[in-house]
């Protein structure tokens, strides 16, 4: 007999040899119907693998992630097996699940393929899925793989299985169909009752562009066709909500060729935007005693050689400045923490002066791949709201959690409620990548852990997410749609200070290192507005909109009074223009709801005559005549920041 660990610490006795679908079943048959993997000593399982050891085992859903994952990783392969049907002789690369869904990368010869294809292949894997096939694992010796897709003429399989131990080569079939896979799988296709292809590109085999272009095709399945449905509902409100869209409509930033592909442009609303951000976050960071600075967007390739950057990015980023004076480099600012190591280092610090909290709203550069550029949430060039805090090792939880409430704070102010918090930690079987001593490492991840504990956070760890200087608490933030953005990051890092030598003399008179934490509520301002748009649907808070209100004159007989209204509440710091166009009415109505501005002030010959305007609020409609203290005072209740 093996005994079973079950998330609740409850624990089983069952025959060695036992599968996890055998478990879910002697728990109740409803449980058994719907697992489709399972976690076995943190390993992710079929769940008709036996297993022949005490284990710790967790049943996995369609609820959980990892249960997706293992869904739509089988829903490649049946794709795979309807590709193979319906166009014999297909060769293929890689077959992953990703965030929503799954893509294969595919060898069509010299076949012409696209989205025109796509209700064929849909229909095929429906057929293959209701045939039930089990999903079959087998170890095969390398030489046994070769020959099997030798003969086969794969050449992409082979290329992968080269680079494999033998011994620990796994096989996967279902139907008609064999592909080289570690797993896991779900149990057999007929849990897949829905199907989409979503979209097809290129993709270089192994990234490599001297290698041949693939055909990258993307799906996505479901266990109920009411939840594509709801998906595909969803995809069309995301595409409304797009923030490249809504930034055009809105008129808040541009992106320019001549200036260069992902540095975006700011235009005079969305400055509006970003600098009434900049003006919150300062306000709240001088009240938690942030001290603001100021470096250049350069700075001498020796200070990042000195921090680790040059090391670990150089190659990747923009490639360094030369000055007239031979053999001097400097380097676009990919971070603003070296020079902020370089400012605590200006004058000799005590353990009466910590912690220092120096604050900059800096602007870096990192030269991402053109094709991984992407509006907003993925540029050249953005402005971290970035600080860094210096303190004694004893203060570090207390200064970490104290971080945490102000990003909690800056979530709440934006109507984000809906995060996880993801501890960050090291990989443990591949430290290569990180710098620094496994003890300073071991001191951080507990001071992260430790903060998260006690503020209640609901946390999530993922190892091998560490910056390489040290973990991370990463906020995941879901938006009005259900999708997980990444914002807010707080770091603790033993390993530039000591890099900088950055010192404080203690209360024993003796020198002592200080810890650093890296924090930054928004992550980057780009990224955080395009969030903020795509989850606001452009209708932002009150107290953010660049514009508050626009009035509406019936004609140009009122715009003297417009005029008048307008300096009014602009005197009272509420934000507005006035729609001067020769249009109806009706147009300039329906203009200022596609321009989503929050409040319409319609002026004609009653409201000039009283004194009044007729209020019209964006997405409700008319809320009646107000004199101007009334307009104002509505508007004042509403702004809550």
């Amino acid at each position: 007999m093996i005994n079973i660990t079950l998330p609740d610490g409850s624990v089983r006795q069952y025959e060695k040899g036992t599968s996890a679908h055998q478990i879910a079943l002697s728990i109740s048959e409803g449980l058994a119907r719907n697992v489709l993997a399972a976690e076995v000593n943190g390993e992710v399982w079929d769940s008709t693998r036996p297993i022949e050891a005490d284990s710790s085992v967790k049943l996995l859903t369609w609820n959980d992630v990892e249960g997706k994952s293992t869904f739509w990783h089988s829903s490649a392969h049946l794709m795979a097996e309807a590709l193979e049907a319906l166009y014999p002789g297909t060769k293929f690369g890689i077959g992953p699940a990703i965030e929503t869904g799954f893509y294969y990368d595919v060898d069509f010869g010299d076949k012409e393929f696209s989205s025109d294809d796509f209700k064929a292949i849909e229909t095929k894997m429906i057929e293959l899925a209701k045939q039930k096939e089990t999903f079959t694992r087998k170890s095969v010796s390398k030489a046994d793989a070769i020959k099997y897709f030798t003969e086969k003429g794969d050449e992409y399989k082979l290329d992968l299985i080269d680079g494999l131990e033998d011994g620990k080569i796994t096989f996967y079939s279902q139907g008609q169909f064999t592909d080289l896979c570690r797993g896991p799988h779900i149990p057999n296709t007929g849990f897949i009752k829905a199907v989409k292809l979503m979209n097809v590109a290129g993709a270089y085999w192994r990234g490599d562009e001297t290698k041949k272009q693939l055909t990258r095709i993307y799906g996505v399945t479901f266990p109920k066709a009411s939840e594509l449905t709801e998906y595909l509902l969803m995809i069309e409100e995301a595409k409304k909500r797009d923030h490249r869209k809504l930034g055009k409509e809105l008129e808040l930033f541009a992106f320019s060729e001549k200036v260069g592909m992902g540095l975006p442009l700011w235009l005079p609303k969305g400055t509006a935007l970003r600098e009434r951000l900049v003006n919150f976050l300062t306000k709240a960071q001088a009240k938690a005693g942030y001290e603001q600075v100021v470096t250049p967007h350069i700075g001498h390739k020796n200070l990042y050689v000195t921090s680790g950057h040059w090391e670990k990015y150089g190659k990747d980023s923009f490639q360094p400045i030369k000055t007239p004076q031979e053999g001097e480099e400097f380097f676009l600012k990919p971070m603003n923490c070296p020079h902020h190591c370089e400012i605590y280092k200006t004058k000799p610090r005590s353990y009466k002066d910590l912690p220092v909290r120096f604050a900059e709203f800096g602007t870096v550069y990192r030269y991402e791949q053109s094709g991984e550029l992407h509006g907003l949430t993925r540029v050249r060039g953005f402005t971290q709201d970035d600080a860094h805090l210096f303190c004694m090792p004893e203060q570090v939880k207390e200064e970490f959690k104290k971080v945490i409430d102000l990003v909690l704070y800056v979530f709440k102010s934006l109507g984000f409620e809906d995060y996880t918090a993801q501890i960050s930690l090291r990989d443990p079987e591949n430290k290569s990548k990180y710098i620094g001593s496994d003890e300073n490492w071991r001191l951080s991840e507990n001071a992260i852990i430790e903060a998260a504990a006690e503020k209640g956070l609901n946390t999530v760890v993922e190892y091998g997410e560490a910056a390489f200087y040290g973990p991370k608490l990463d906020f995941m933030v879901k938006d009005a749609l259900g999708r997980k953005w990444q914002l807010g990051t707080i770091q603790v890092d033993y390993n530039l200070p000591e890099r900088f030598e950055l010192e404080y003399t203690g209360s024993d008179n003796q020198k002592h290192r200080p810890v650093m934490i890296h924090r930054a509520p928004f992550g980057s301002l780009e990224r955080f507005i395009a969030v903020l748009i795509e989850h606001c649907a452009g209708n932002f808070p009150l107290w953010l909109s660049p514009e508050q209100f626009t009035i509406l004159p019936i004609s140009e007989k009122y715009e003297d009074y417009a005029k008048k209204v307008l300096d009014e509440l602009n005197n009272s710091d509420i934000r507005g223009l006035i729609d001067f166009r020769d249009e109806k009415i009706g147009r300039k109505i329906r203009d200022a709801e596609v321009k989503k501005i929050p409040y319409m002030l319609i002026i004609g010959d009653k409201e000039m005559a009283e004194g009044k305007v007729s209020v019209r609020k964006h997405g409700e409609g008319d809320l009646g005549e107000m004199t101007l203290e009334e307009f104002n005072n509505l508007l004042r209740k509403e702004i809550t920041v």
